[in-house]
């Protein structure tokens, strides 16, 4: 009986810690690279806010951030930036707000990245995807059944112990009250981070995101819409890639690798028009980022060179919101692909609200597209979906997520694509090896 009241206590202690603490939802580790790392983390009123970090290896060496105001202009976000790191090292770390830890009792940490060029193979690891997040707020919801359900799924991949995961675009659903407001798209943002299930993902792994249309503004928005900018805002800062827009290119296109894999984060929306557009060639991507793409991906000496996007590309089904509306430009992209011999070409993708891996053979040159959606919003019933490109088996039509596992020495790498189901338990898996990229 003593022995069950000292844990009632001490659990008692643990939630009263947890709920006076300023922390709106996070932390959450952002970007890391060898010698540099960004932990993110929203208050709930205005403070100075630090990390303190040091190394397993090092409990007594304590480092500190720079100390950030949060303010409510910036939705009490700080953006801490751990800059004194050595690559390939576990750090621990606590929050404090105030001077005073926020973050008491809980066990936080990331990992700097390995420095394996000449000198071992590059580290078998796995990154966790999805998309199409919906939180219920039943006053701001359409009438009717609820929308969004299964929050266990985040849980579940949390309990993958992903290296790193990568959000495929409608990571939040803006409503019709939220759209053409600066106060509305941040209220939808921050209800959305701060549901219970999610804290324990966004604190046990790196995250990486790109957006679709219901976080960059209303349903099928095109690059049109007027408010763009401050869905944009919003998108900077409540993701911490490693940039967001490059050479001087609008949006949120960026890229990074994590060991040897490239990773390239494609922006679908921001230049995008109307695909029935007759006064001018209608585009999704535009041809300032395939340029860049091209150009990047050409310099790539990754075994697989993972592109994300919102929707699907090699999907030659003309539904929705697919690439192959816009059939000019993705013939080009393609076609150029194929004609600087790029292999290696993994598209991953969501929006479609179903799971599916799509094989194309374009001129000589196979490519993949992984779409994995959704994980809380309504799964996708319907039978207009087909491509003829599907690998066999690989349809499934509930909430998932994925598992892309690297593993090999370094020249004969192979990626593992494993669907998982709501539940965590594996629905299909399929294999590709670099080796045997050419051959296919």
């Amino acid at each position: 009986m003593k022995r069950n009241t000292v844990l009632i206590f001490v659990l008692f202690l643990s939630l009263s810690t947890f709920a006076q603490s300023l922390i709106q939802s996070g932390p959450m580790n952002g970007y890391s690279e060898m010698r540099e790392a960004v932990v993110w983390v929203q208050m709930k009123e205005a403070c100075e806010v630090q990390l303190i970090y040091w190394a397993d290896s090092l409990p007594a060496k304590k480092l500190k951030s720079q100390v950030i105001q949060v303010i409510s202009d910036n939705a009490f976000i700080a953006h801490l930036t751990a800059n004194e790191l050595e690559p390939g090292l576990r750090y621990a770390y606590q929050i404090t707000a105030n001077g005073k830890v926020q973050t008491e009792g809980r066990q936080l940490s990331f990992k700097t990245q390995d420095l394996w060029q000449f000198r071992k193979n590059p580290a078998n690891f796995t990154i966790a995807a999805g998309s199409c997040v919906y939180i219920n707020e039943p006053e701001y919801d359409r009438p009717g059944r609820k929308f969004g359900s299964d929050f266990d799924i985040l849980e579940k991949i949390a309990d993958a112990k992903p290296d790193m995961m990568l959000w495929l675009g409608d990571n939040t659903y803006l409503r019709e009250a939220d759209w053409f407001s600066k106060t509305g798209i941040m209220k939808r943002y921050t209800h959305t981070r701060s549901v219970t299930e999610l804290q324990r993902l966004l604190a046990t792994t790196q995250h990486y995101a790109i957006w679709d249309d219901h976080d960059f503004g209303p349903n099928d928005a095109t690059g049109a819409f007027p408010q763009r900018d401050k869905t944009l805002d919003a998108f900077k800062l409540f993701w911490a890639n490693n940039g967001c827009g490059v050479h001087g290119l609008g949006g949120i296109t960026s890229a990074f690798q994590f060991n040897d894999i490239d990773f390239f984060l494609l922006d679908n929306r921001w230049y995008r028009s109307h695909p029935e557009l007759v006064s001018a060639p209608s585009q999704m991507l535009g041809k300032e980022q395939i340029d860049w793409l091209i150009e990047i991906l050409k310099y790539s000496q990754a075994p697989f060179k993972i592109i994300a996007v919102g929707g699907q590309i090699l999907n030659d089904a003309k539904v929705y919101e697919n690439y192959s509306n816009y059939e000019i430009e993705r013939e080009l992209l393609l076609d150029r692909i194929a004609t600087e011999g790029i292999t290696g070409v993994v598209f991953l993708t969501g929006d479609r609200h179903h799971a599916e891996l799509i094989k194309v053979n374009h001129k000589g040159t196979v490519m993949y597209d992984l779409t994995t959606s959704p994980m809380t919003s309504g799964a996708h019933k319907a039978g207009d979906n087909a491509t003829t490109n599907r690998v066999d088996g690989t349809l499934y039509l509930e909430h998932n997520f994925a598992l892309l596992e690297v593993s090999g020495p370094r020249q004969e790498r192979q990626l593992k694509i494993r669907l998982m189901s709501k539940d965590g338990l594996e629905v299909w898996n399929h294999t590709i090896k670099a080796a045997d990229w050419n051959n296919q």
